[in-house]
């Protein structure tokens, strides 16, 4: 099971506290960003092309404890920029820890050896490595030769210490299925605790503006990968209905609070991918950003966008709505 039992247990529970409470919006995973700098420039991601001033500032220790009771979601998805960079990264992420919430260490892994005798192996941790193919693909999209062989060395590391490391992939246009299927099955063969996989978000700000999946390009690709996906072929850390979602089996709105992203710019709206403004605190992103205004029927900006920070949350409350949707979820997971 790629997500543990205690956590889907806790995340379940939260769930049910929210809908007997009433609420109707409410955030799952925190996506915090305590810096935007970054070791690397890769094709596909905006934050390193941040002004000089944005790039030198981090977030306190304090504002990432104070942002994470203000949001109260269970989860938390440590990102930037490279999060290993901060000068306080330990001491934020034995905060968050401190706090019983469930923690997303997302890295690129070439400052992660030095930093695992340090990190505490707990059931709350998760080491979430970045990697986007095998080597020659991965090296490429991060504009650096030999990061690929600097995480995989890492990722065994750390397994071999204890840790719970997952991965994340994002596949760009000229991603085959066949290129696709080896590697997750070379992820396989590194015994990772789960996967994510994604279609690449076009990025304002990205150095590369060409090879993005399109909306129909994205759902063929997946439903022809996921096809070779029998008997939980690989591990993969998403609910059942979004990986349905993903191949065009279903079609969901976006909840783009599902996700909510605070950054030393503030309360990103409305999520981490888009930049319309920020707010303060959290209250006043929940209360004036224009939810109804995005989504992929919403919104040009969101039109090829299947990204799970907007769409798995939908999938999971979709997952618990009614006794049939779970019995399908439960099914799907089977399979």
């Amino acid at each position: 099971m790629s997500i543990p039992f205690k956590q889907a247990f806790k995340v379940g529970s939260y769930l049910m506290r929210q809908k007997l409470k009433g609420r109707k919006q409410y955030p799952l995973v925190l996506m915090l960003e305590p810096l935007f700098r970054c070791n690397l420039e890769c094709i596909g991601c905006g934050k390193i092309q941040k002004p000089n001033e944005i790039l030198r500032k981090n977030l306190t220790p304090k504002e990432c404890f104070d942002a994470a009771e203000e949001c109260g979601a269970p989860v938390v998805s440590v990102a930037g920029g490279e999060p290993l960079m901060h000068p306080q990264i330990l001491e934020i992420v034995e905060g968050l820890l401190g706090q019983d919430r469930y923690v997303y260490l997302c890295t690129n892994a070439i400052l992660l050896k030095d930093f695992l005798p340090k990190f505490p192996r707990s059931p709350l941790l998760t080491l979430s490595i970045h990697l986007d193919g095998l080597e020659e693909d991965h090296d490429r999209i991060v504009a650096q030769k030999g990061v690929f062989k600097v995480a995989v060395e890492t990722i065994r590391e750390a397994k071999k210490m204890g840790f719970r490391v997952t991965t994340n992939t994002t596949f760009f246009d000229g991603a085959s299925v066949e290129k696709a299927e080896k590697f997750l099955d070379f992820l396989k063969l590194l015994d990772v605790d789960g996967m994510t996989v994604a279609s690449a978000f076009q990025y304002l700000d990205a150095p590369d503006q060409e090879h993005f999946f399109g909306r129909r390009r994205t759902q063929n690709f997946f439903k022809e990968l996921l096809a070779k996906n029998k008997n939980s072929r690989w591990n993969l850390t998403h609910s059942p209905l979004y990986l349905e979602f993903l191949q065009g089996r279903r079609d969901y709105e976006c909840t783009p609070w599902g996700n909510p992203n605070y950054s030393v710019l503030g309360w990103q709206k409305p999520c981490y991918l888009l930049d319309d403004g920020y707010a303060q605190t959290f209250e006043d992103l929940m209360e004036t950003t224009h939810w109804e205004k995005y989504g992929h029927k919403n919104h040009p900006k969101c039109a090829d966008c299947t990204a799970h920070c907007g769409y798995e949350a939908t999938a999971v409350k979709d997952a618990t709505s009614s006794f049939k949707n779970m019995l399908a979820s439960a099914r799907v997971a089977m399979v």
